[in-house]
């Protein structure tokens, strides 16, 4: 007979396992699912996010920013070093560390919470009375356990470029573009999102020539439009990669060191060019391909995502989707609230996400991060508005840090003065933009946070000096 559980959860990203921890701290007994392996073979919760994803690409974006300081910046502050070196190697093991200790933790999380843990694929199998059945695969024989309600958060997969075959050793995805066991001395990238530029910026400070393609006619179109411009001209200025719009790719050519690229320009004119490794980040789609859906009749768009109501609630009774697969931002924070607040309804709690403030963060150097609408968008939708702005260069704290480009952007109603959207490019943004997000979470104006006292020095006195510029009356520029 198949073991009954109150909650199964099918993967353990961060959506998923805390989904999973949640529903068992409410008194739900609950399993979770995931088939993800390390490169020993053994079972390794925490999805794409702690395995190859979030986690080990910040590892690296660290790694890569000290070493450019002590090339390139140490000096300013009266430091000198000589003899710098690079081992690769020892990088990558730090990043791997840092892997290790956050999956693990995740089992003795799960452990702590009296989650049940399995390791394999699940998937829909049918229905008993009320129960779902689970059949999950792996290296033994099928299992199948049941359960009254499901939490699908499989997460997402890297988008195919159509006739190019990823190996992960000359062409790459974002698994392989964390493991270069040497820097390449030419590096190509397809796609400039997050993927694209947050791996580019590691291999370029690590001393790669770093070309970039992109296919859309602008550079982080999601992005507001002057953040999106000032970070092209740091990213092609200072940082030096080379960063190219309207890039139709034709052809890719892999030989046994290299890959040859094959575009044509927004003019319609064709180029050719030669790598030593090339990364495809062309962005990622939901995966449910081996869910099984249609032995339940789970609902699936076009595209391949589940389709829910503003409650993760799927077409099917008791079936949630949370994360990647379902619509919204592909971003672990979303996954994570997603997970807590479905736990909570399926305990009969009350629980919501608002979508419209989550905090959107690119790891680059400036840091780019972002919550709630753009100027873009507010003009499309007719909505009035006023923007204040302050420039970290006018800022003490990023003066002392030696970090100064960049800016904070705020825009709020112009008629009610509640604050509409933040955006930041610059010194420790990702950090930053928490502020805006509790702000717009308690329906504040710029009037709030202008009345605020933030601490001097500091890089949240930007946030400060924005809020007065919507009303004109910025006190430091």
């Amino acid at each position: 007979m198949a073991k009954s559980y109150d909650v199964v959860v099918i993967g353990a990203g961060p959506g998923g396992y805390v989904a999973a921890i949640r529903a068992s701290q409410l008194g739900l007994s609950t399993v979770c699912i995931d088939a993800w392996s390390n490169a020993a073979g053994k079972p390794s919760l925490g999805g794409t996010c702690l395995n190859v994803g979030c986690i080990p690409s910040k590892a690296l974006l660290e790694s890569s920013e000290n070493y450019e300081r002590a090339l390139h910046k140490f000096a300013d502050h009266g430091i000198g070093i000589t003899g710098v070196t690079l081992d690769v190697a020892k990088m990558l093991a730090r990043k791997d560390k840092i892997v290790d200790t956050f999956t693990t933790g995740i089992a003795l999380l799960f452990k702590k919470n009296k989650v049940d843990s399995m390791h394999g694929f699940g998937r829909f199998a049918g229905k008993n009375g009320d129960r779902y059945v689970i059949e999950v695969t792996g290296s033994g024989a099928p299992e199948s356990i049941e359960a009254r309600h499901v939490i699908v958060a499989t997460g997402s997969l890297a988008r195919d470029l159509p006739g190019v075959t990823i190996d992960n050793k000359v062409v790459c995805d974002n698994m392989g573009a964390l493991s270069f066991g040497e820097v390449p001395k030419r590096l190509g990238v397809i796609g400039a999102g997050v993927i694209g530029v947050e791996m580019g910026s590691v291999w370029r400070r690590l001393g790669s020539e770093v070309t970039i393609l992109e296919a859309l006619p602008s550079f982080l179109a999601a992005a507001d439009e002057q953040v999106a411009k000032e970070a092209f001209r740091q990213f092609t200025g200072p940082l030096g990669i080379k960063i190219y719009t309207g890039a139709k790719v034709e052809s890719v050519e892999t030989k046994a060191n290299s890959v040859t690229v094959a575009y044509a320009n927004r003019e319609g004119n064709r180029h050719v060019a030669e790598f030593d490794r090339l990364v495809v980040a062309i962005g990622r789609v939901p995966n449910t391909r081996n869910l099984n859906a249609d032995v339940v009749g789970l609902k699936l768009d076009s595209r391949g995502y589940v389709e829910v109501d503003g409650q993760c609630r799927t077409n099917l009774p008791n079936v949630f989707a949370i994360g990647d697969v379902v619509r919204g931002p592909m971003l672990a924070h979303k996954s994570s609230e997603e997970g807590v607040a479905v736990a909570e309804t399926i305990a009969g709690q009350v629980s919501h996400i608002n979508l419209d403030t989550i905090p959107w963060v690119i790891y680059t150097s400036p840091e780019i991060a972002w919550v709630g609408r753009t100027e873009k968008e507010l003009k499309a939708q007719g909505i009035p508005y006023r923007a204040g702005q302050f420039p970290f260069i006018a800022s003490g704290r990023a003066r002392a840090l030696g970090e100064t480009a960049g800016f904070v952007k705020m825009l709020a109603h112009a008629e009610t003065d509640r604050i509409l959207g933040v955006h930041i490019i610059g010194p420790f943004a990702s950090e930053l933009i928490s502020e805006a997000v509790v702000a717009m979470e308690f329906g504040a104006s710029s009037e709030d946070i202008a009345r605020i006292v933030h601490a001097h020095p500091s890089l949240s006195e930007a946030m400060h000096e924005a809020a007065l510029g919507v009303d004109k009356r910025t006190l430091n520029i």
